[in-house]
């Protein structure tokens, strides 16, 4: 305990500091550490006033998660703003990093809070299903508003210090040692005898709230977490705020906490937080391989794709040279980014002149040349072997000797690809989910012969652009596209056996998917699946033949719906039910009703399944890997915890059983369950068993 919390004197001024790497997370001893030093402090007739800071990068950047789910040990993060408020000496929190969560919480029980100019405040617990604990949804709009605090709750996106400052979360910004700051500032605070001010018992801010505007932004907060219950517990602990007492409140909010934290949908937003940073710990590479230093980066391909992972470079501000091998096709591209980072700043996503600086970032040219300093050259060119073996054959020419070199393929063989150059073991697979600027999930995909520092390179650059990468294997479609095919399967099906389009896309999004598989078809373009399934010799009855009829999706106004001129809107179309249920008749097929359960059911578990192989090939390390993949690219509800965590909360034995029923009725030998879904059902273990 004395190691992870100290207490030092600097004159009149009690300096406490946490010393809990990496991030100072508040476990146990962390907590009882600081109760008994601020006792010390309290205690001590010398010190006349505590600064509270911390070691290290970061001032507390929340709880210790991997307490959560466990049996509570006291003392809580409660009781240690009891042991602040109490102090009856002023408390300056002296603020760097990320003050998150708990340590945020923490800093709002002091009396006054400095900030180092970079520092980033925040309440992320919404992202992980559960609401401020410890006084967040009580003392944050006190100090910065009702309608400030429930925008930093109800997203969970943290502020800057600027921002905080102005809101008046903080009270000044100091350049330099923030703690040594902290203490100057307490040392003046007592000569100037200022009178200690508790955020708890400040109500200026909660005095004239708009009780309309109020219920306004809640419902838009509502409707954005449909289905989610850390949402209404947030609105209605922050509506306390106005109509209750504070310690009623106060109490209110505590129960509120605990009855989310055992909730499964805090359990499932848990094992994603947990599986991201486990899907990026790379297996069967040595413990003391680093990364390579990424300074600039290259990418071949101003298309969609191509633009969008350029941006994901910029965006951390490093520099990136598009390639593509016309002039009109690269000013196309470079447009579109410009204009996408210019729609971002109209809309307050950025301020004018960090678009620009963005913008900047990115530089285009027409000869290939132009990678020769790059440090990672990323193939984002058409989805075709003899295209991508000649682009690697020319980045194997002019790329430099220690450069990455990742293609951006969906599905093709990454070893056949590396074989165009002579360096096999510099050239991974890196892709991305589309729109690339805007999805997290990264597969990045081991070659056979792919050196150790080229992978742990993709996976930290990957983080560095703000991806969730997870490391897979080499075969069609590697995870993401492999299983998800499954489900383009069967929606077809199920189509052709008796649903109708708005059917389909009602159930999956009832489930908690934003938007249903045809409609999110049409958004993607049908044109785009439908040249790729001609290439290899796949069919799809429904797609195809809205395919032969011009129909690709938005981008024609028509697709399995159609879209009035200028709205995204899908609205059910006579022509297409027709096509479907002429469809049903050609097969022989009687079409049949289905419910919401079923659909949900048709689509999914054969996604199961599919997960089930993958992990028994070994083309994915962990389940945790799939589900990552599959929240991050393909917007599965993250509150299910990823489609193998969810098989996991059914019990396999069920998923089993109506896989056999599935079988049964479409004679396909793909639902059979696969060996170790069998092996686990049986065993009455889950996929986090295997």
């Amino acid at each position: 305990m004395s190691d992870l919390v100290t207490l030092r004197r600097d004159g009149n001024v009690g300096v406490v500091t946490v010393d809990n790497p990496p991030v100072n997370a508040i476990k146990t001893a962390v907590r009882v550490g600081l109760i008994a030093k601020l006792g010390e402090a309290k205690a001590d007739p010398d010190v006349a006033a505590v600064v509270l800071a911390c070691a290290g990068r970061t001032f507390m950047a929340g709880a210790d998660i991997s307490e959560f789910g466990k049996p509570m040990q006291g003392p809580a993060t409660v009781d240690v703003i009891a042991a602040v408020e109490q102090m009856g000496k002023p408390v300056v929190a002296a603020l760097h990093g990320t003050p998150l969560g708990g340590g945020l919480e923490i800093a709002l029980g002091c009396h006054l809070r400095l900030a180092a100019p970079g520092t980033r405040l925040g309440q992320p617990e919404i992202k992980i299903g559960t609401i401020p604990g410890a006084g967040g949804t009580q003392r944050l709009p006190r100090l910065v508003g009702l309608e400030k605090a429930m925008a930093m709750i109800l997203t969970g996106d943290p502020i800057t210090a600027q921002d905080a400052l102005a809101h008046g979360l903080v009270d000044e910004i100091v350049d330099g040692d923030v703690t040594a700051a902290a203490v100057v500032f307490a040392k003046k605070v007592v000569a100037e005898q200022r009178p200690l001010v508790l955020a708890r018992d400040r109500n200026e801010k909660l005095a004239n709230v708009d009780r309309a505007k109020f219920d306004e932004l809640a419902a838009g907060y509502l409707k954005r977490g449909k289905g989610l219950l850390a949402p209404m517990a947030a609105i209605e602990s922050l509506r306390n705020a106005l109509d209750l007492p504070i310690d009623d409140a106060l109490r209110r909010e505590w129960t509120l906490f605990l009855g989310l934290l055992g909730s499964e949908q805090a359990k499932s937003l848990r094992h994603i937080f947990f599986a991201e940073r486990e899907a990026a710990k790379i297996a069967g590479i040595p413990a003391d391989t680093r990364p390579r230093e990424i300074r600039r980066a290259a990418v071949i391909g101003a298309g969609t794709m191509g633009g969008g992972i350029a941006m994901c470079f910029a965006n951390v501000g490093l520099p990136v040279t598009v390639v593509e091998m016309s002039a009109e096709a690269l000013g196309r591209g470079l447009d579109t980014v410009a204009r996408n980072y210019r729609s971002t700043a109209a809309r307050g996503g950025l301020k004018p002149e960090e678009a620009e600086r963005r913008i900047g970032l990115i530089t285009g040219t027409t000869d290939m040349g132009g990678i020769a300093d790059a440090d990672i050259v990323i193939e984002a060119v058409f989805e075709t072997m003899d295209v991508k073996r000649q682009v690697f054959a020319a980045l194997d020419k002019l790329a430099g000797a220690d450069a990455l070199l990742a293609t951006n393929t969906s599905y093709l063989d990454v070893n056949v690809i590396a074989r165009a150059t002579a360096r096999p073991q510099r050239v991974v697979g890196m892709h991305f989910f589309s729109p690339a600027n805007l999805m997290r999930a990264l597969e990045v995909v081991r070659g056979a012969e792919t050196a150790p520092d080229v992978l742990a390179t993709a996976v930290a650059i990957g983080r560095r652009i703000g991806k969730a990468p997870a490391v897979v294997g080499v075969c069609h479609g590697f995870v993401g596209n492999r299983i998800q095919r499954l489900r383009t399967v069967e929606a077809e099906r199920v189509l052709i056996e008796g649903a109708l389009p708005q059917e389909v896309d009602a159930a999956m999004t009832e489930f908690g998917f934003p938007m249903g598989p045809l409609a999110a078809g049409d958004l993607a373009g049908l044109d785009i699946s439908w040249s790729m399934r001609k290439a290899q010799g796949l069919t799809a009855e429904i797609a195809d033949a809205l395919c032969e009829r011009g129909r690709y999706g938005q981008k024609t106004g028509k697709g399995f719906y159609r879209y009035e001129p200028g709205s995204r809107a899908p609205k059910p179309d006579p022509e297409v039910e027709q096509l479907i249920v002429a469809t049903s008749a050609r097969l022989g097929v009687t079409r049949r009703s289905f419910d919401k359960k079923e659909i949900v059911e048709r689509l999914l578990f054969p996604v199961i399944n599919e997960g089930a192989r993958v992990l028994d090939e070994g083309i994915a390390a962990r389940p945790g890997d799939i589900d990552v993949i599959w929240v991050y690219g393909y917007a599965f509800p993250a509150w299910r915890g990823g489609i193998m965590h969810w098989a996991d909360t059914l019990g396999l034995a069920y998923v089993r059983d109506r896989l056999i029923e599935f079988a049964a009725r479409t004679g396909d030998e793909r639902h059979k369950p696969a060996p170790l879904l069998t092996r686990l059902a049986a065993e009455g273990k889950g996929f986090a068993a295997s």
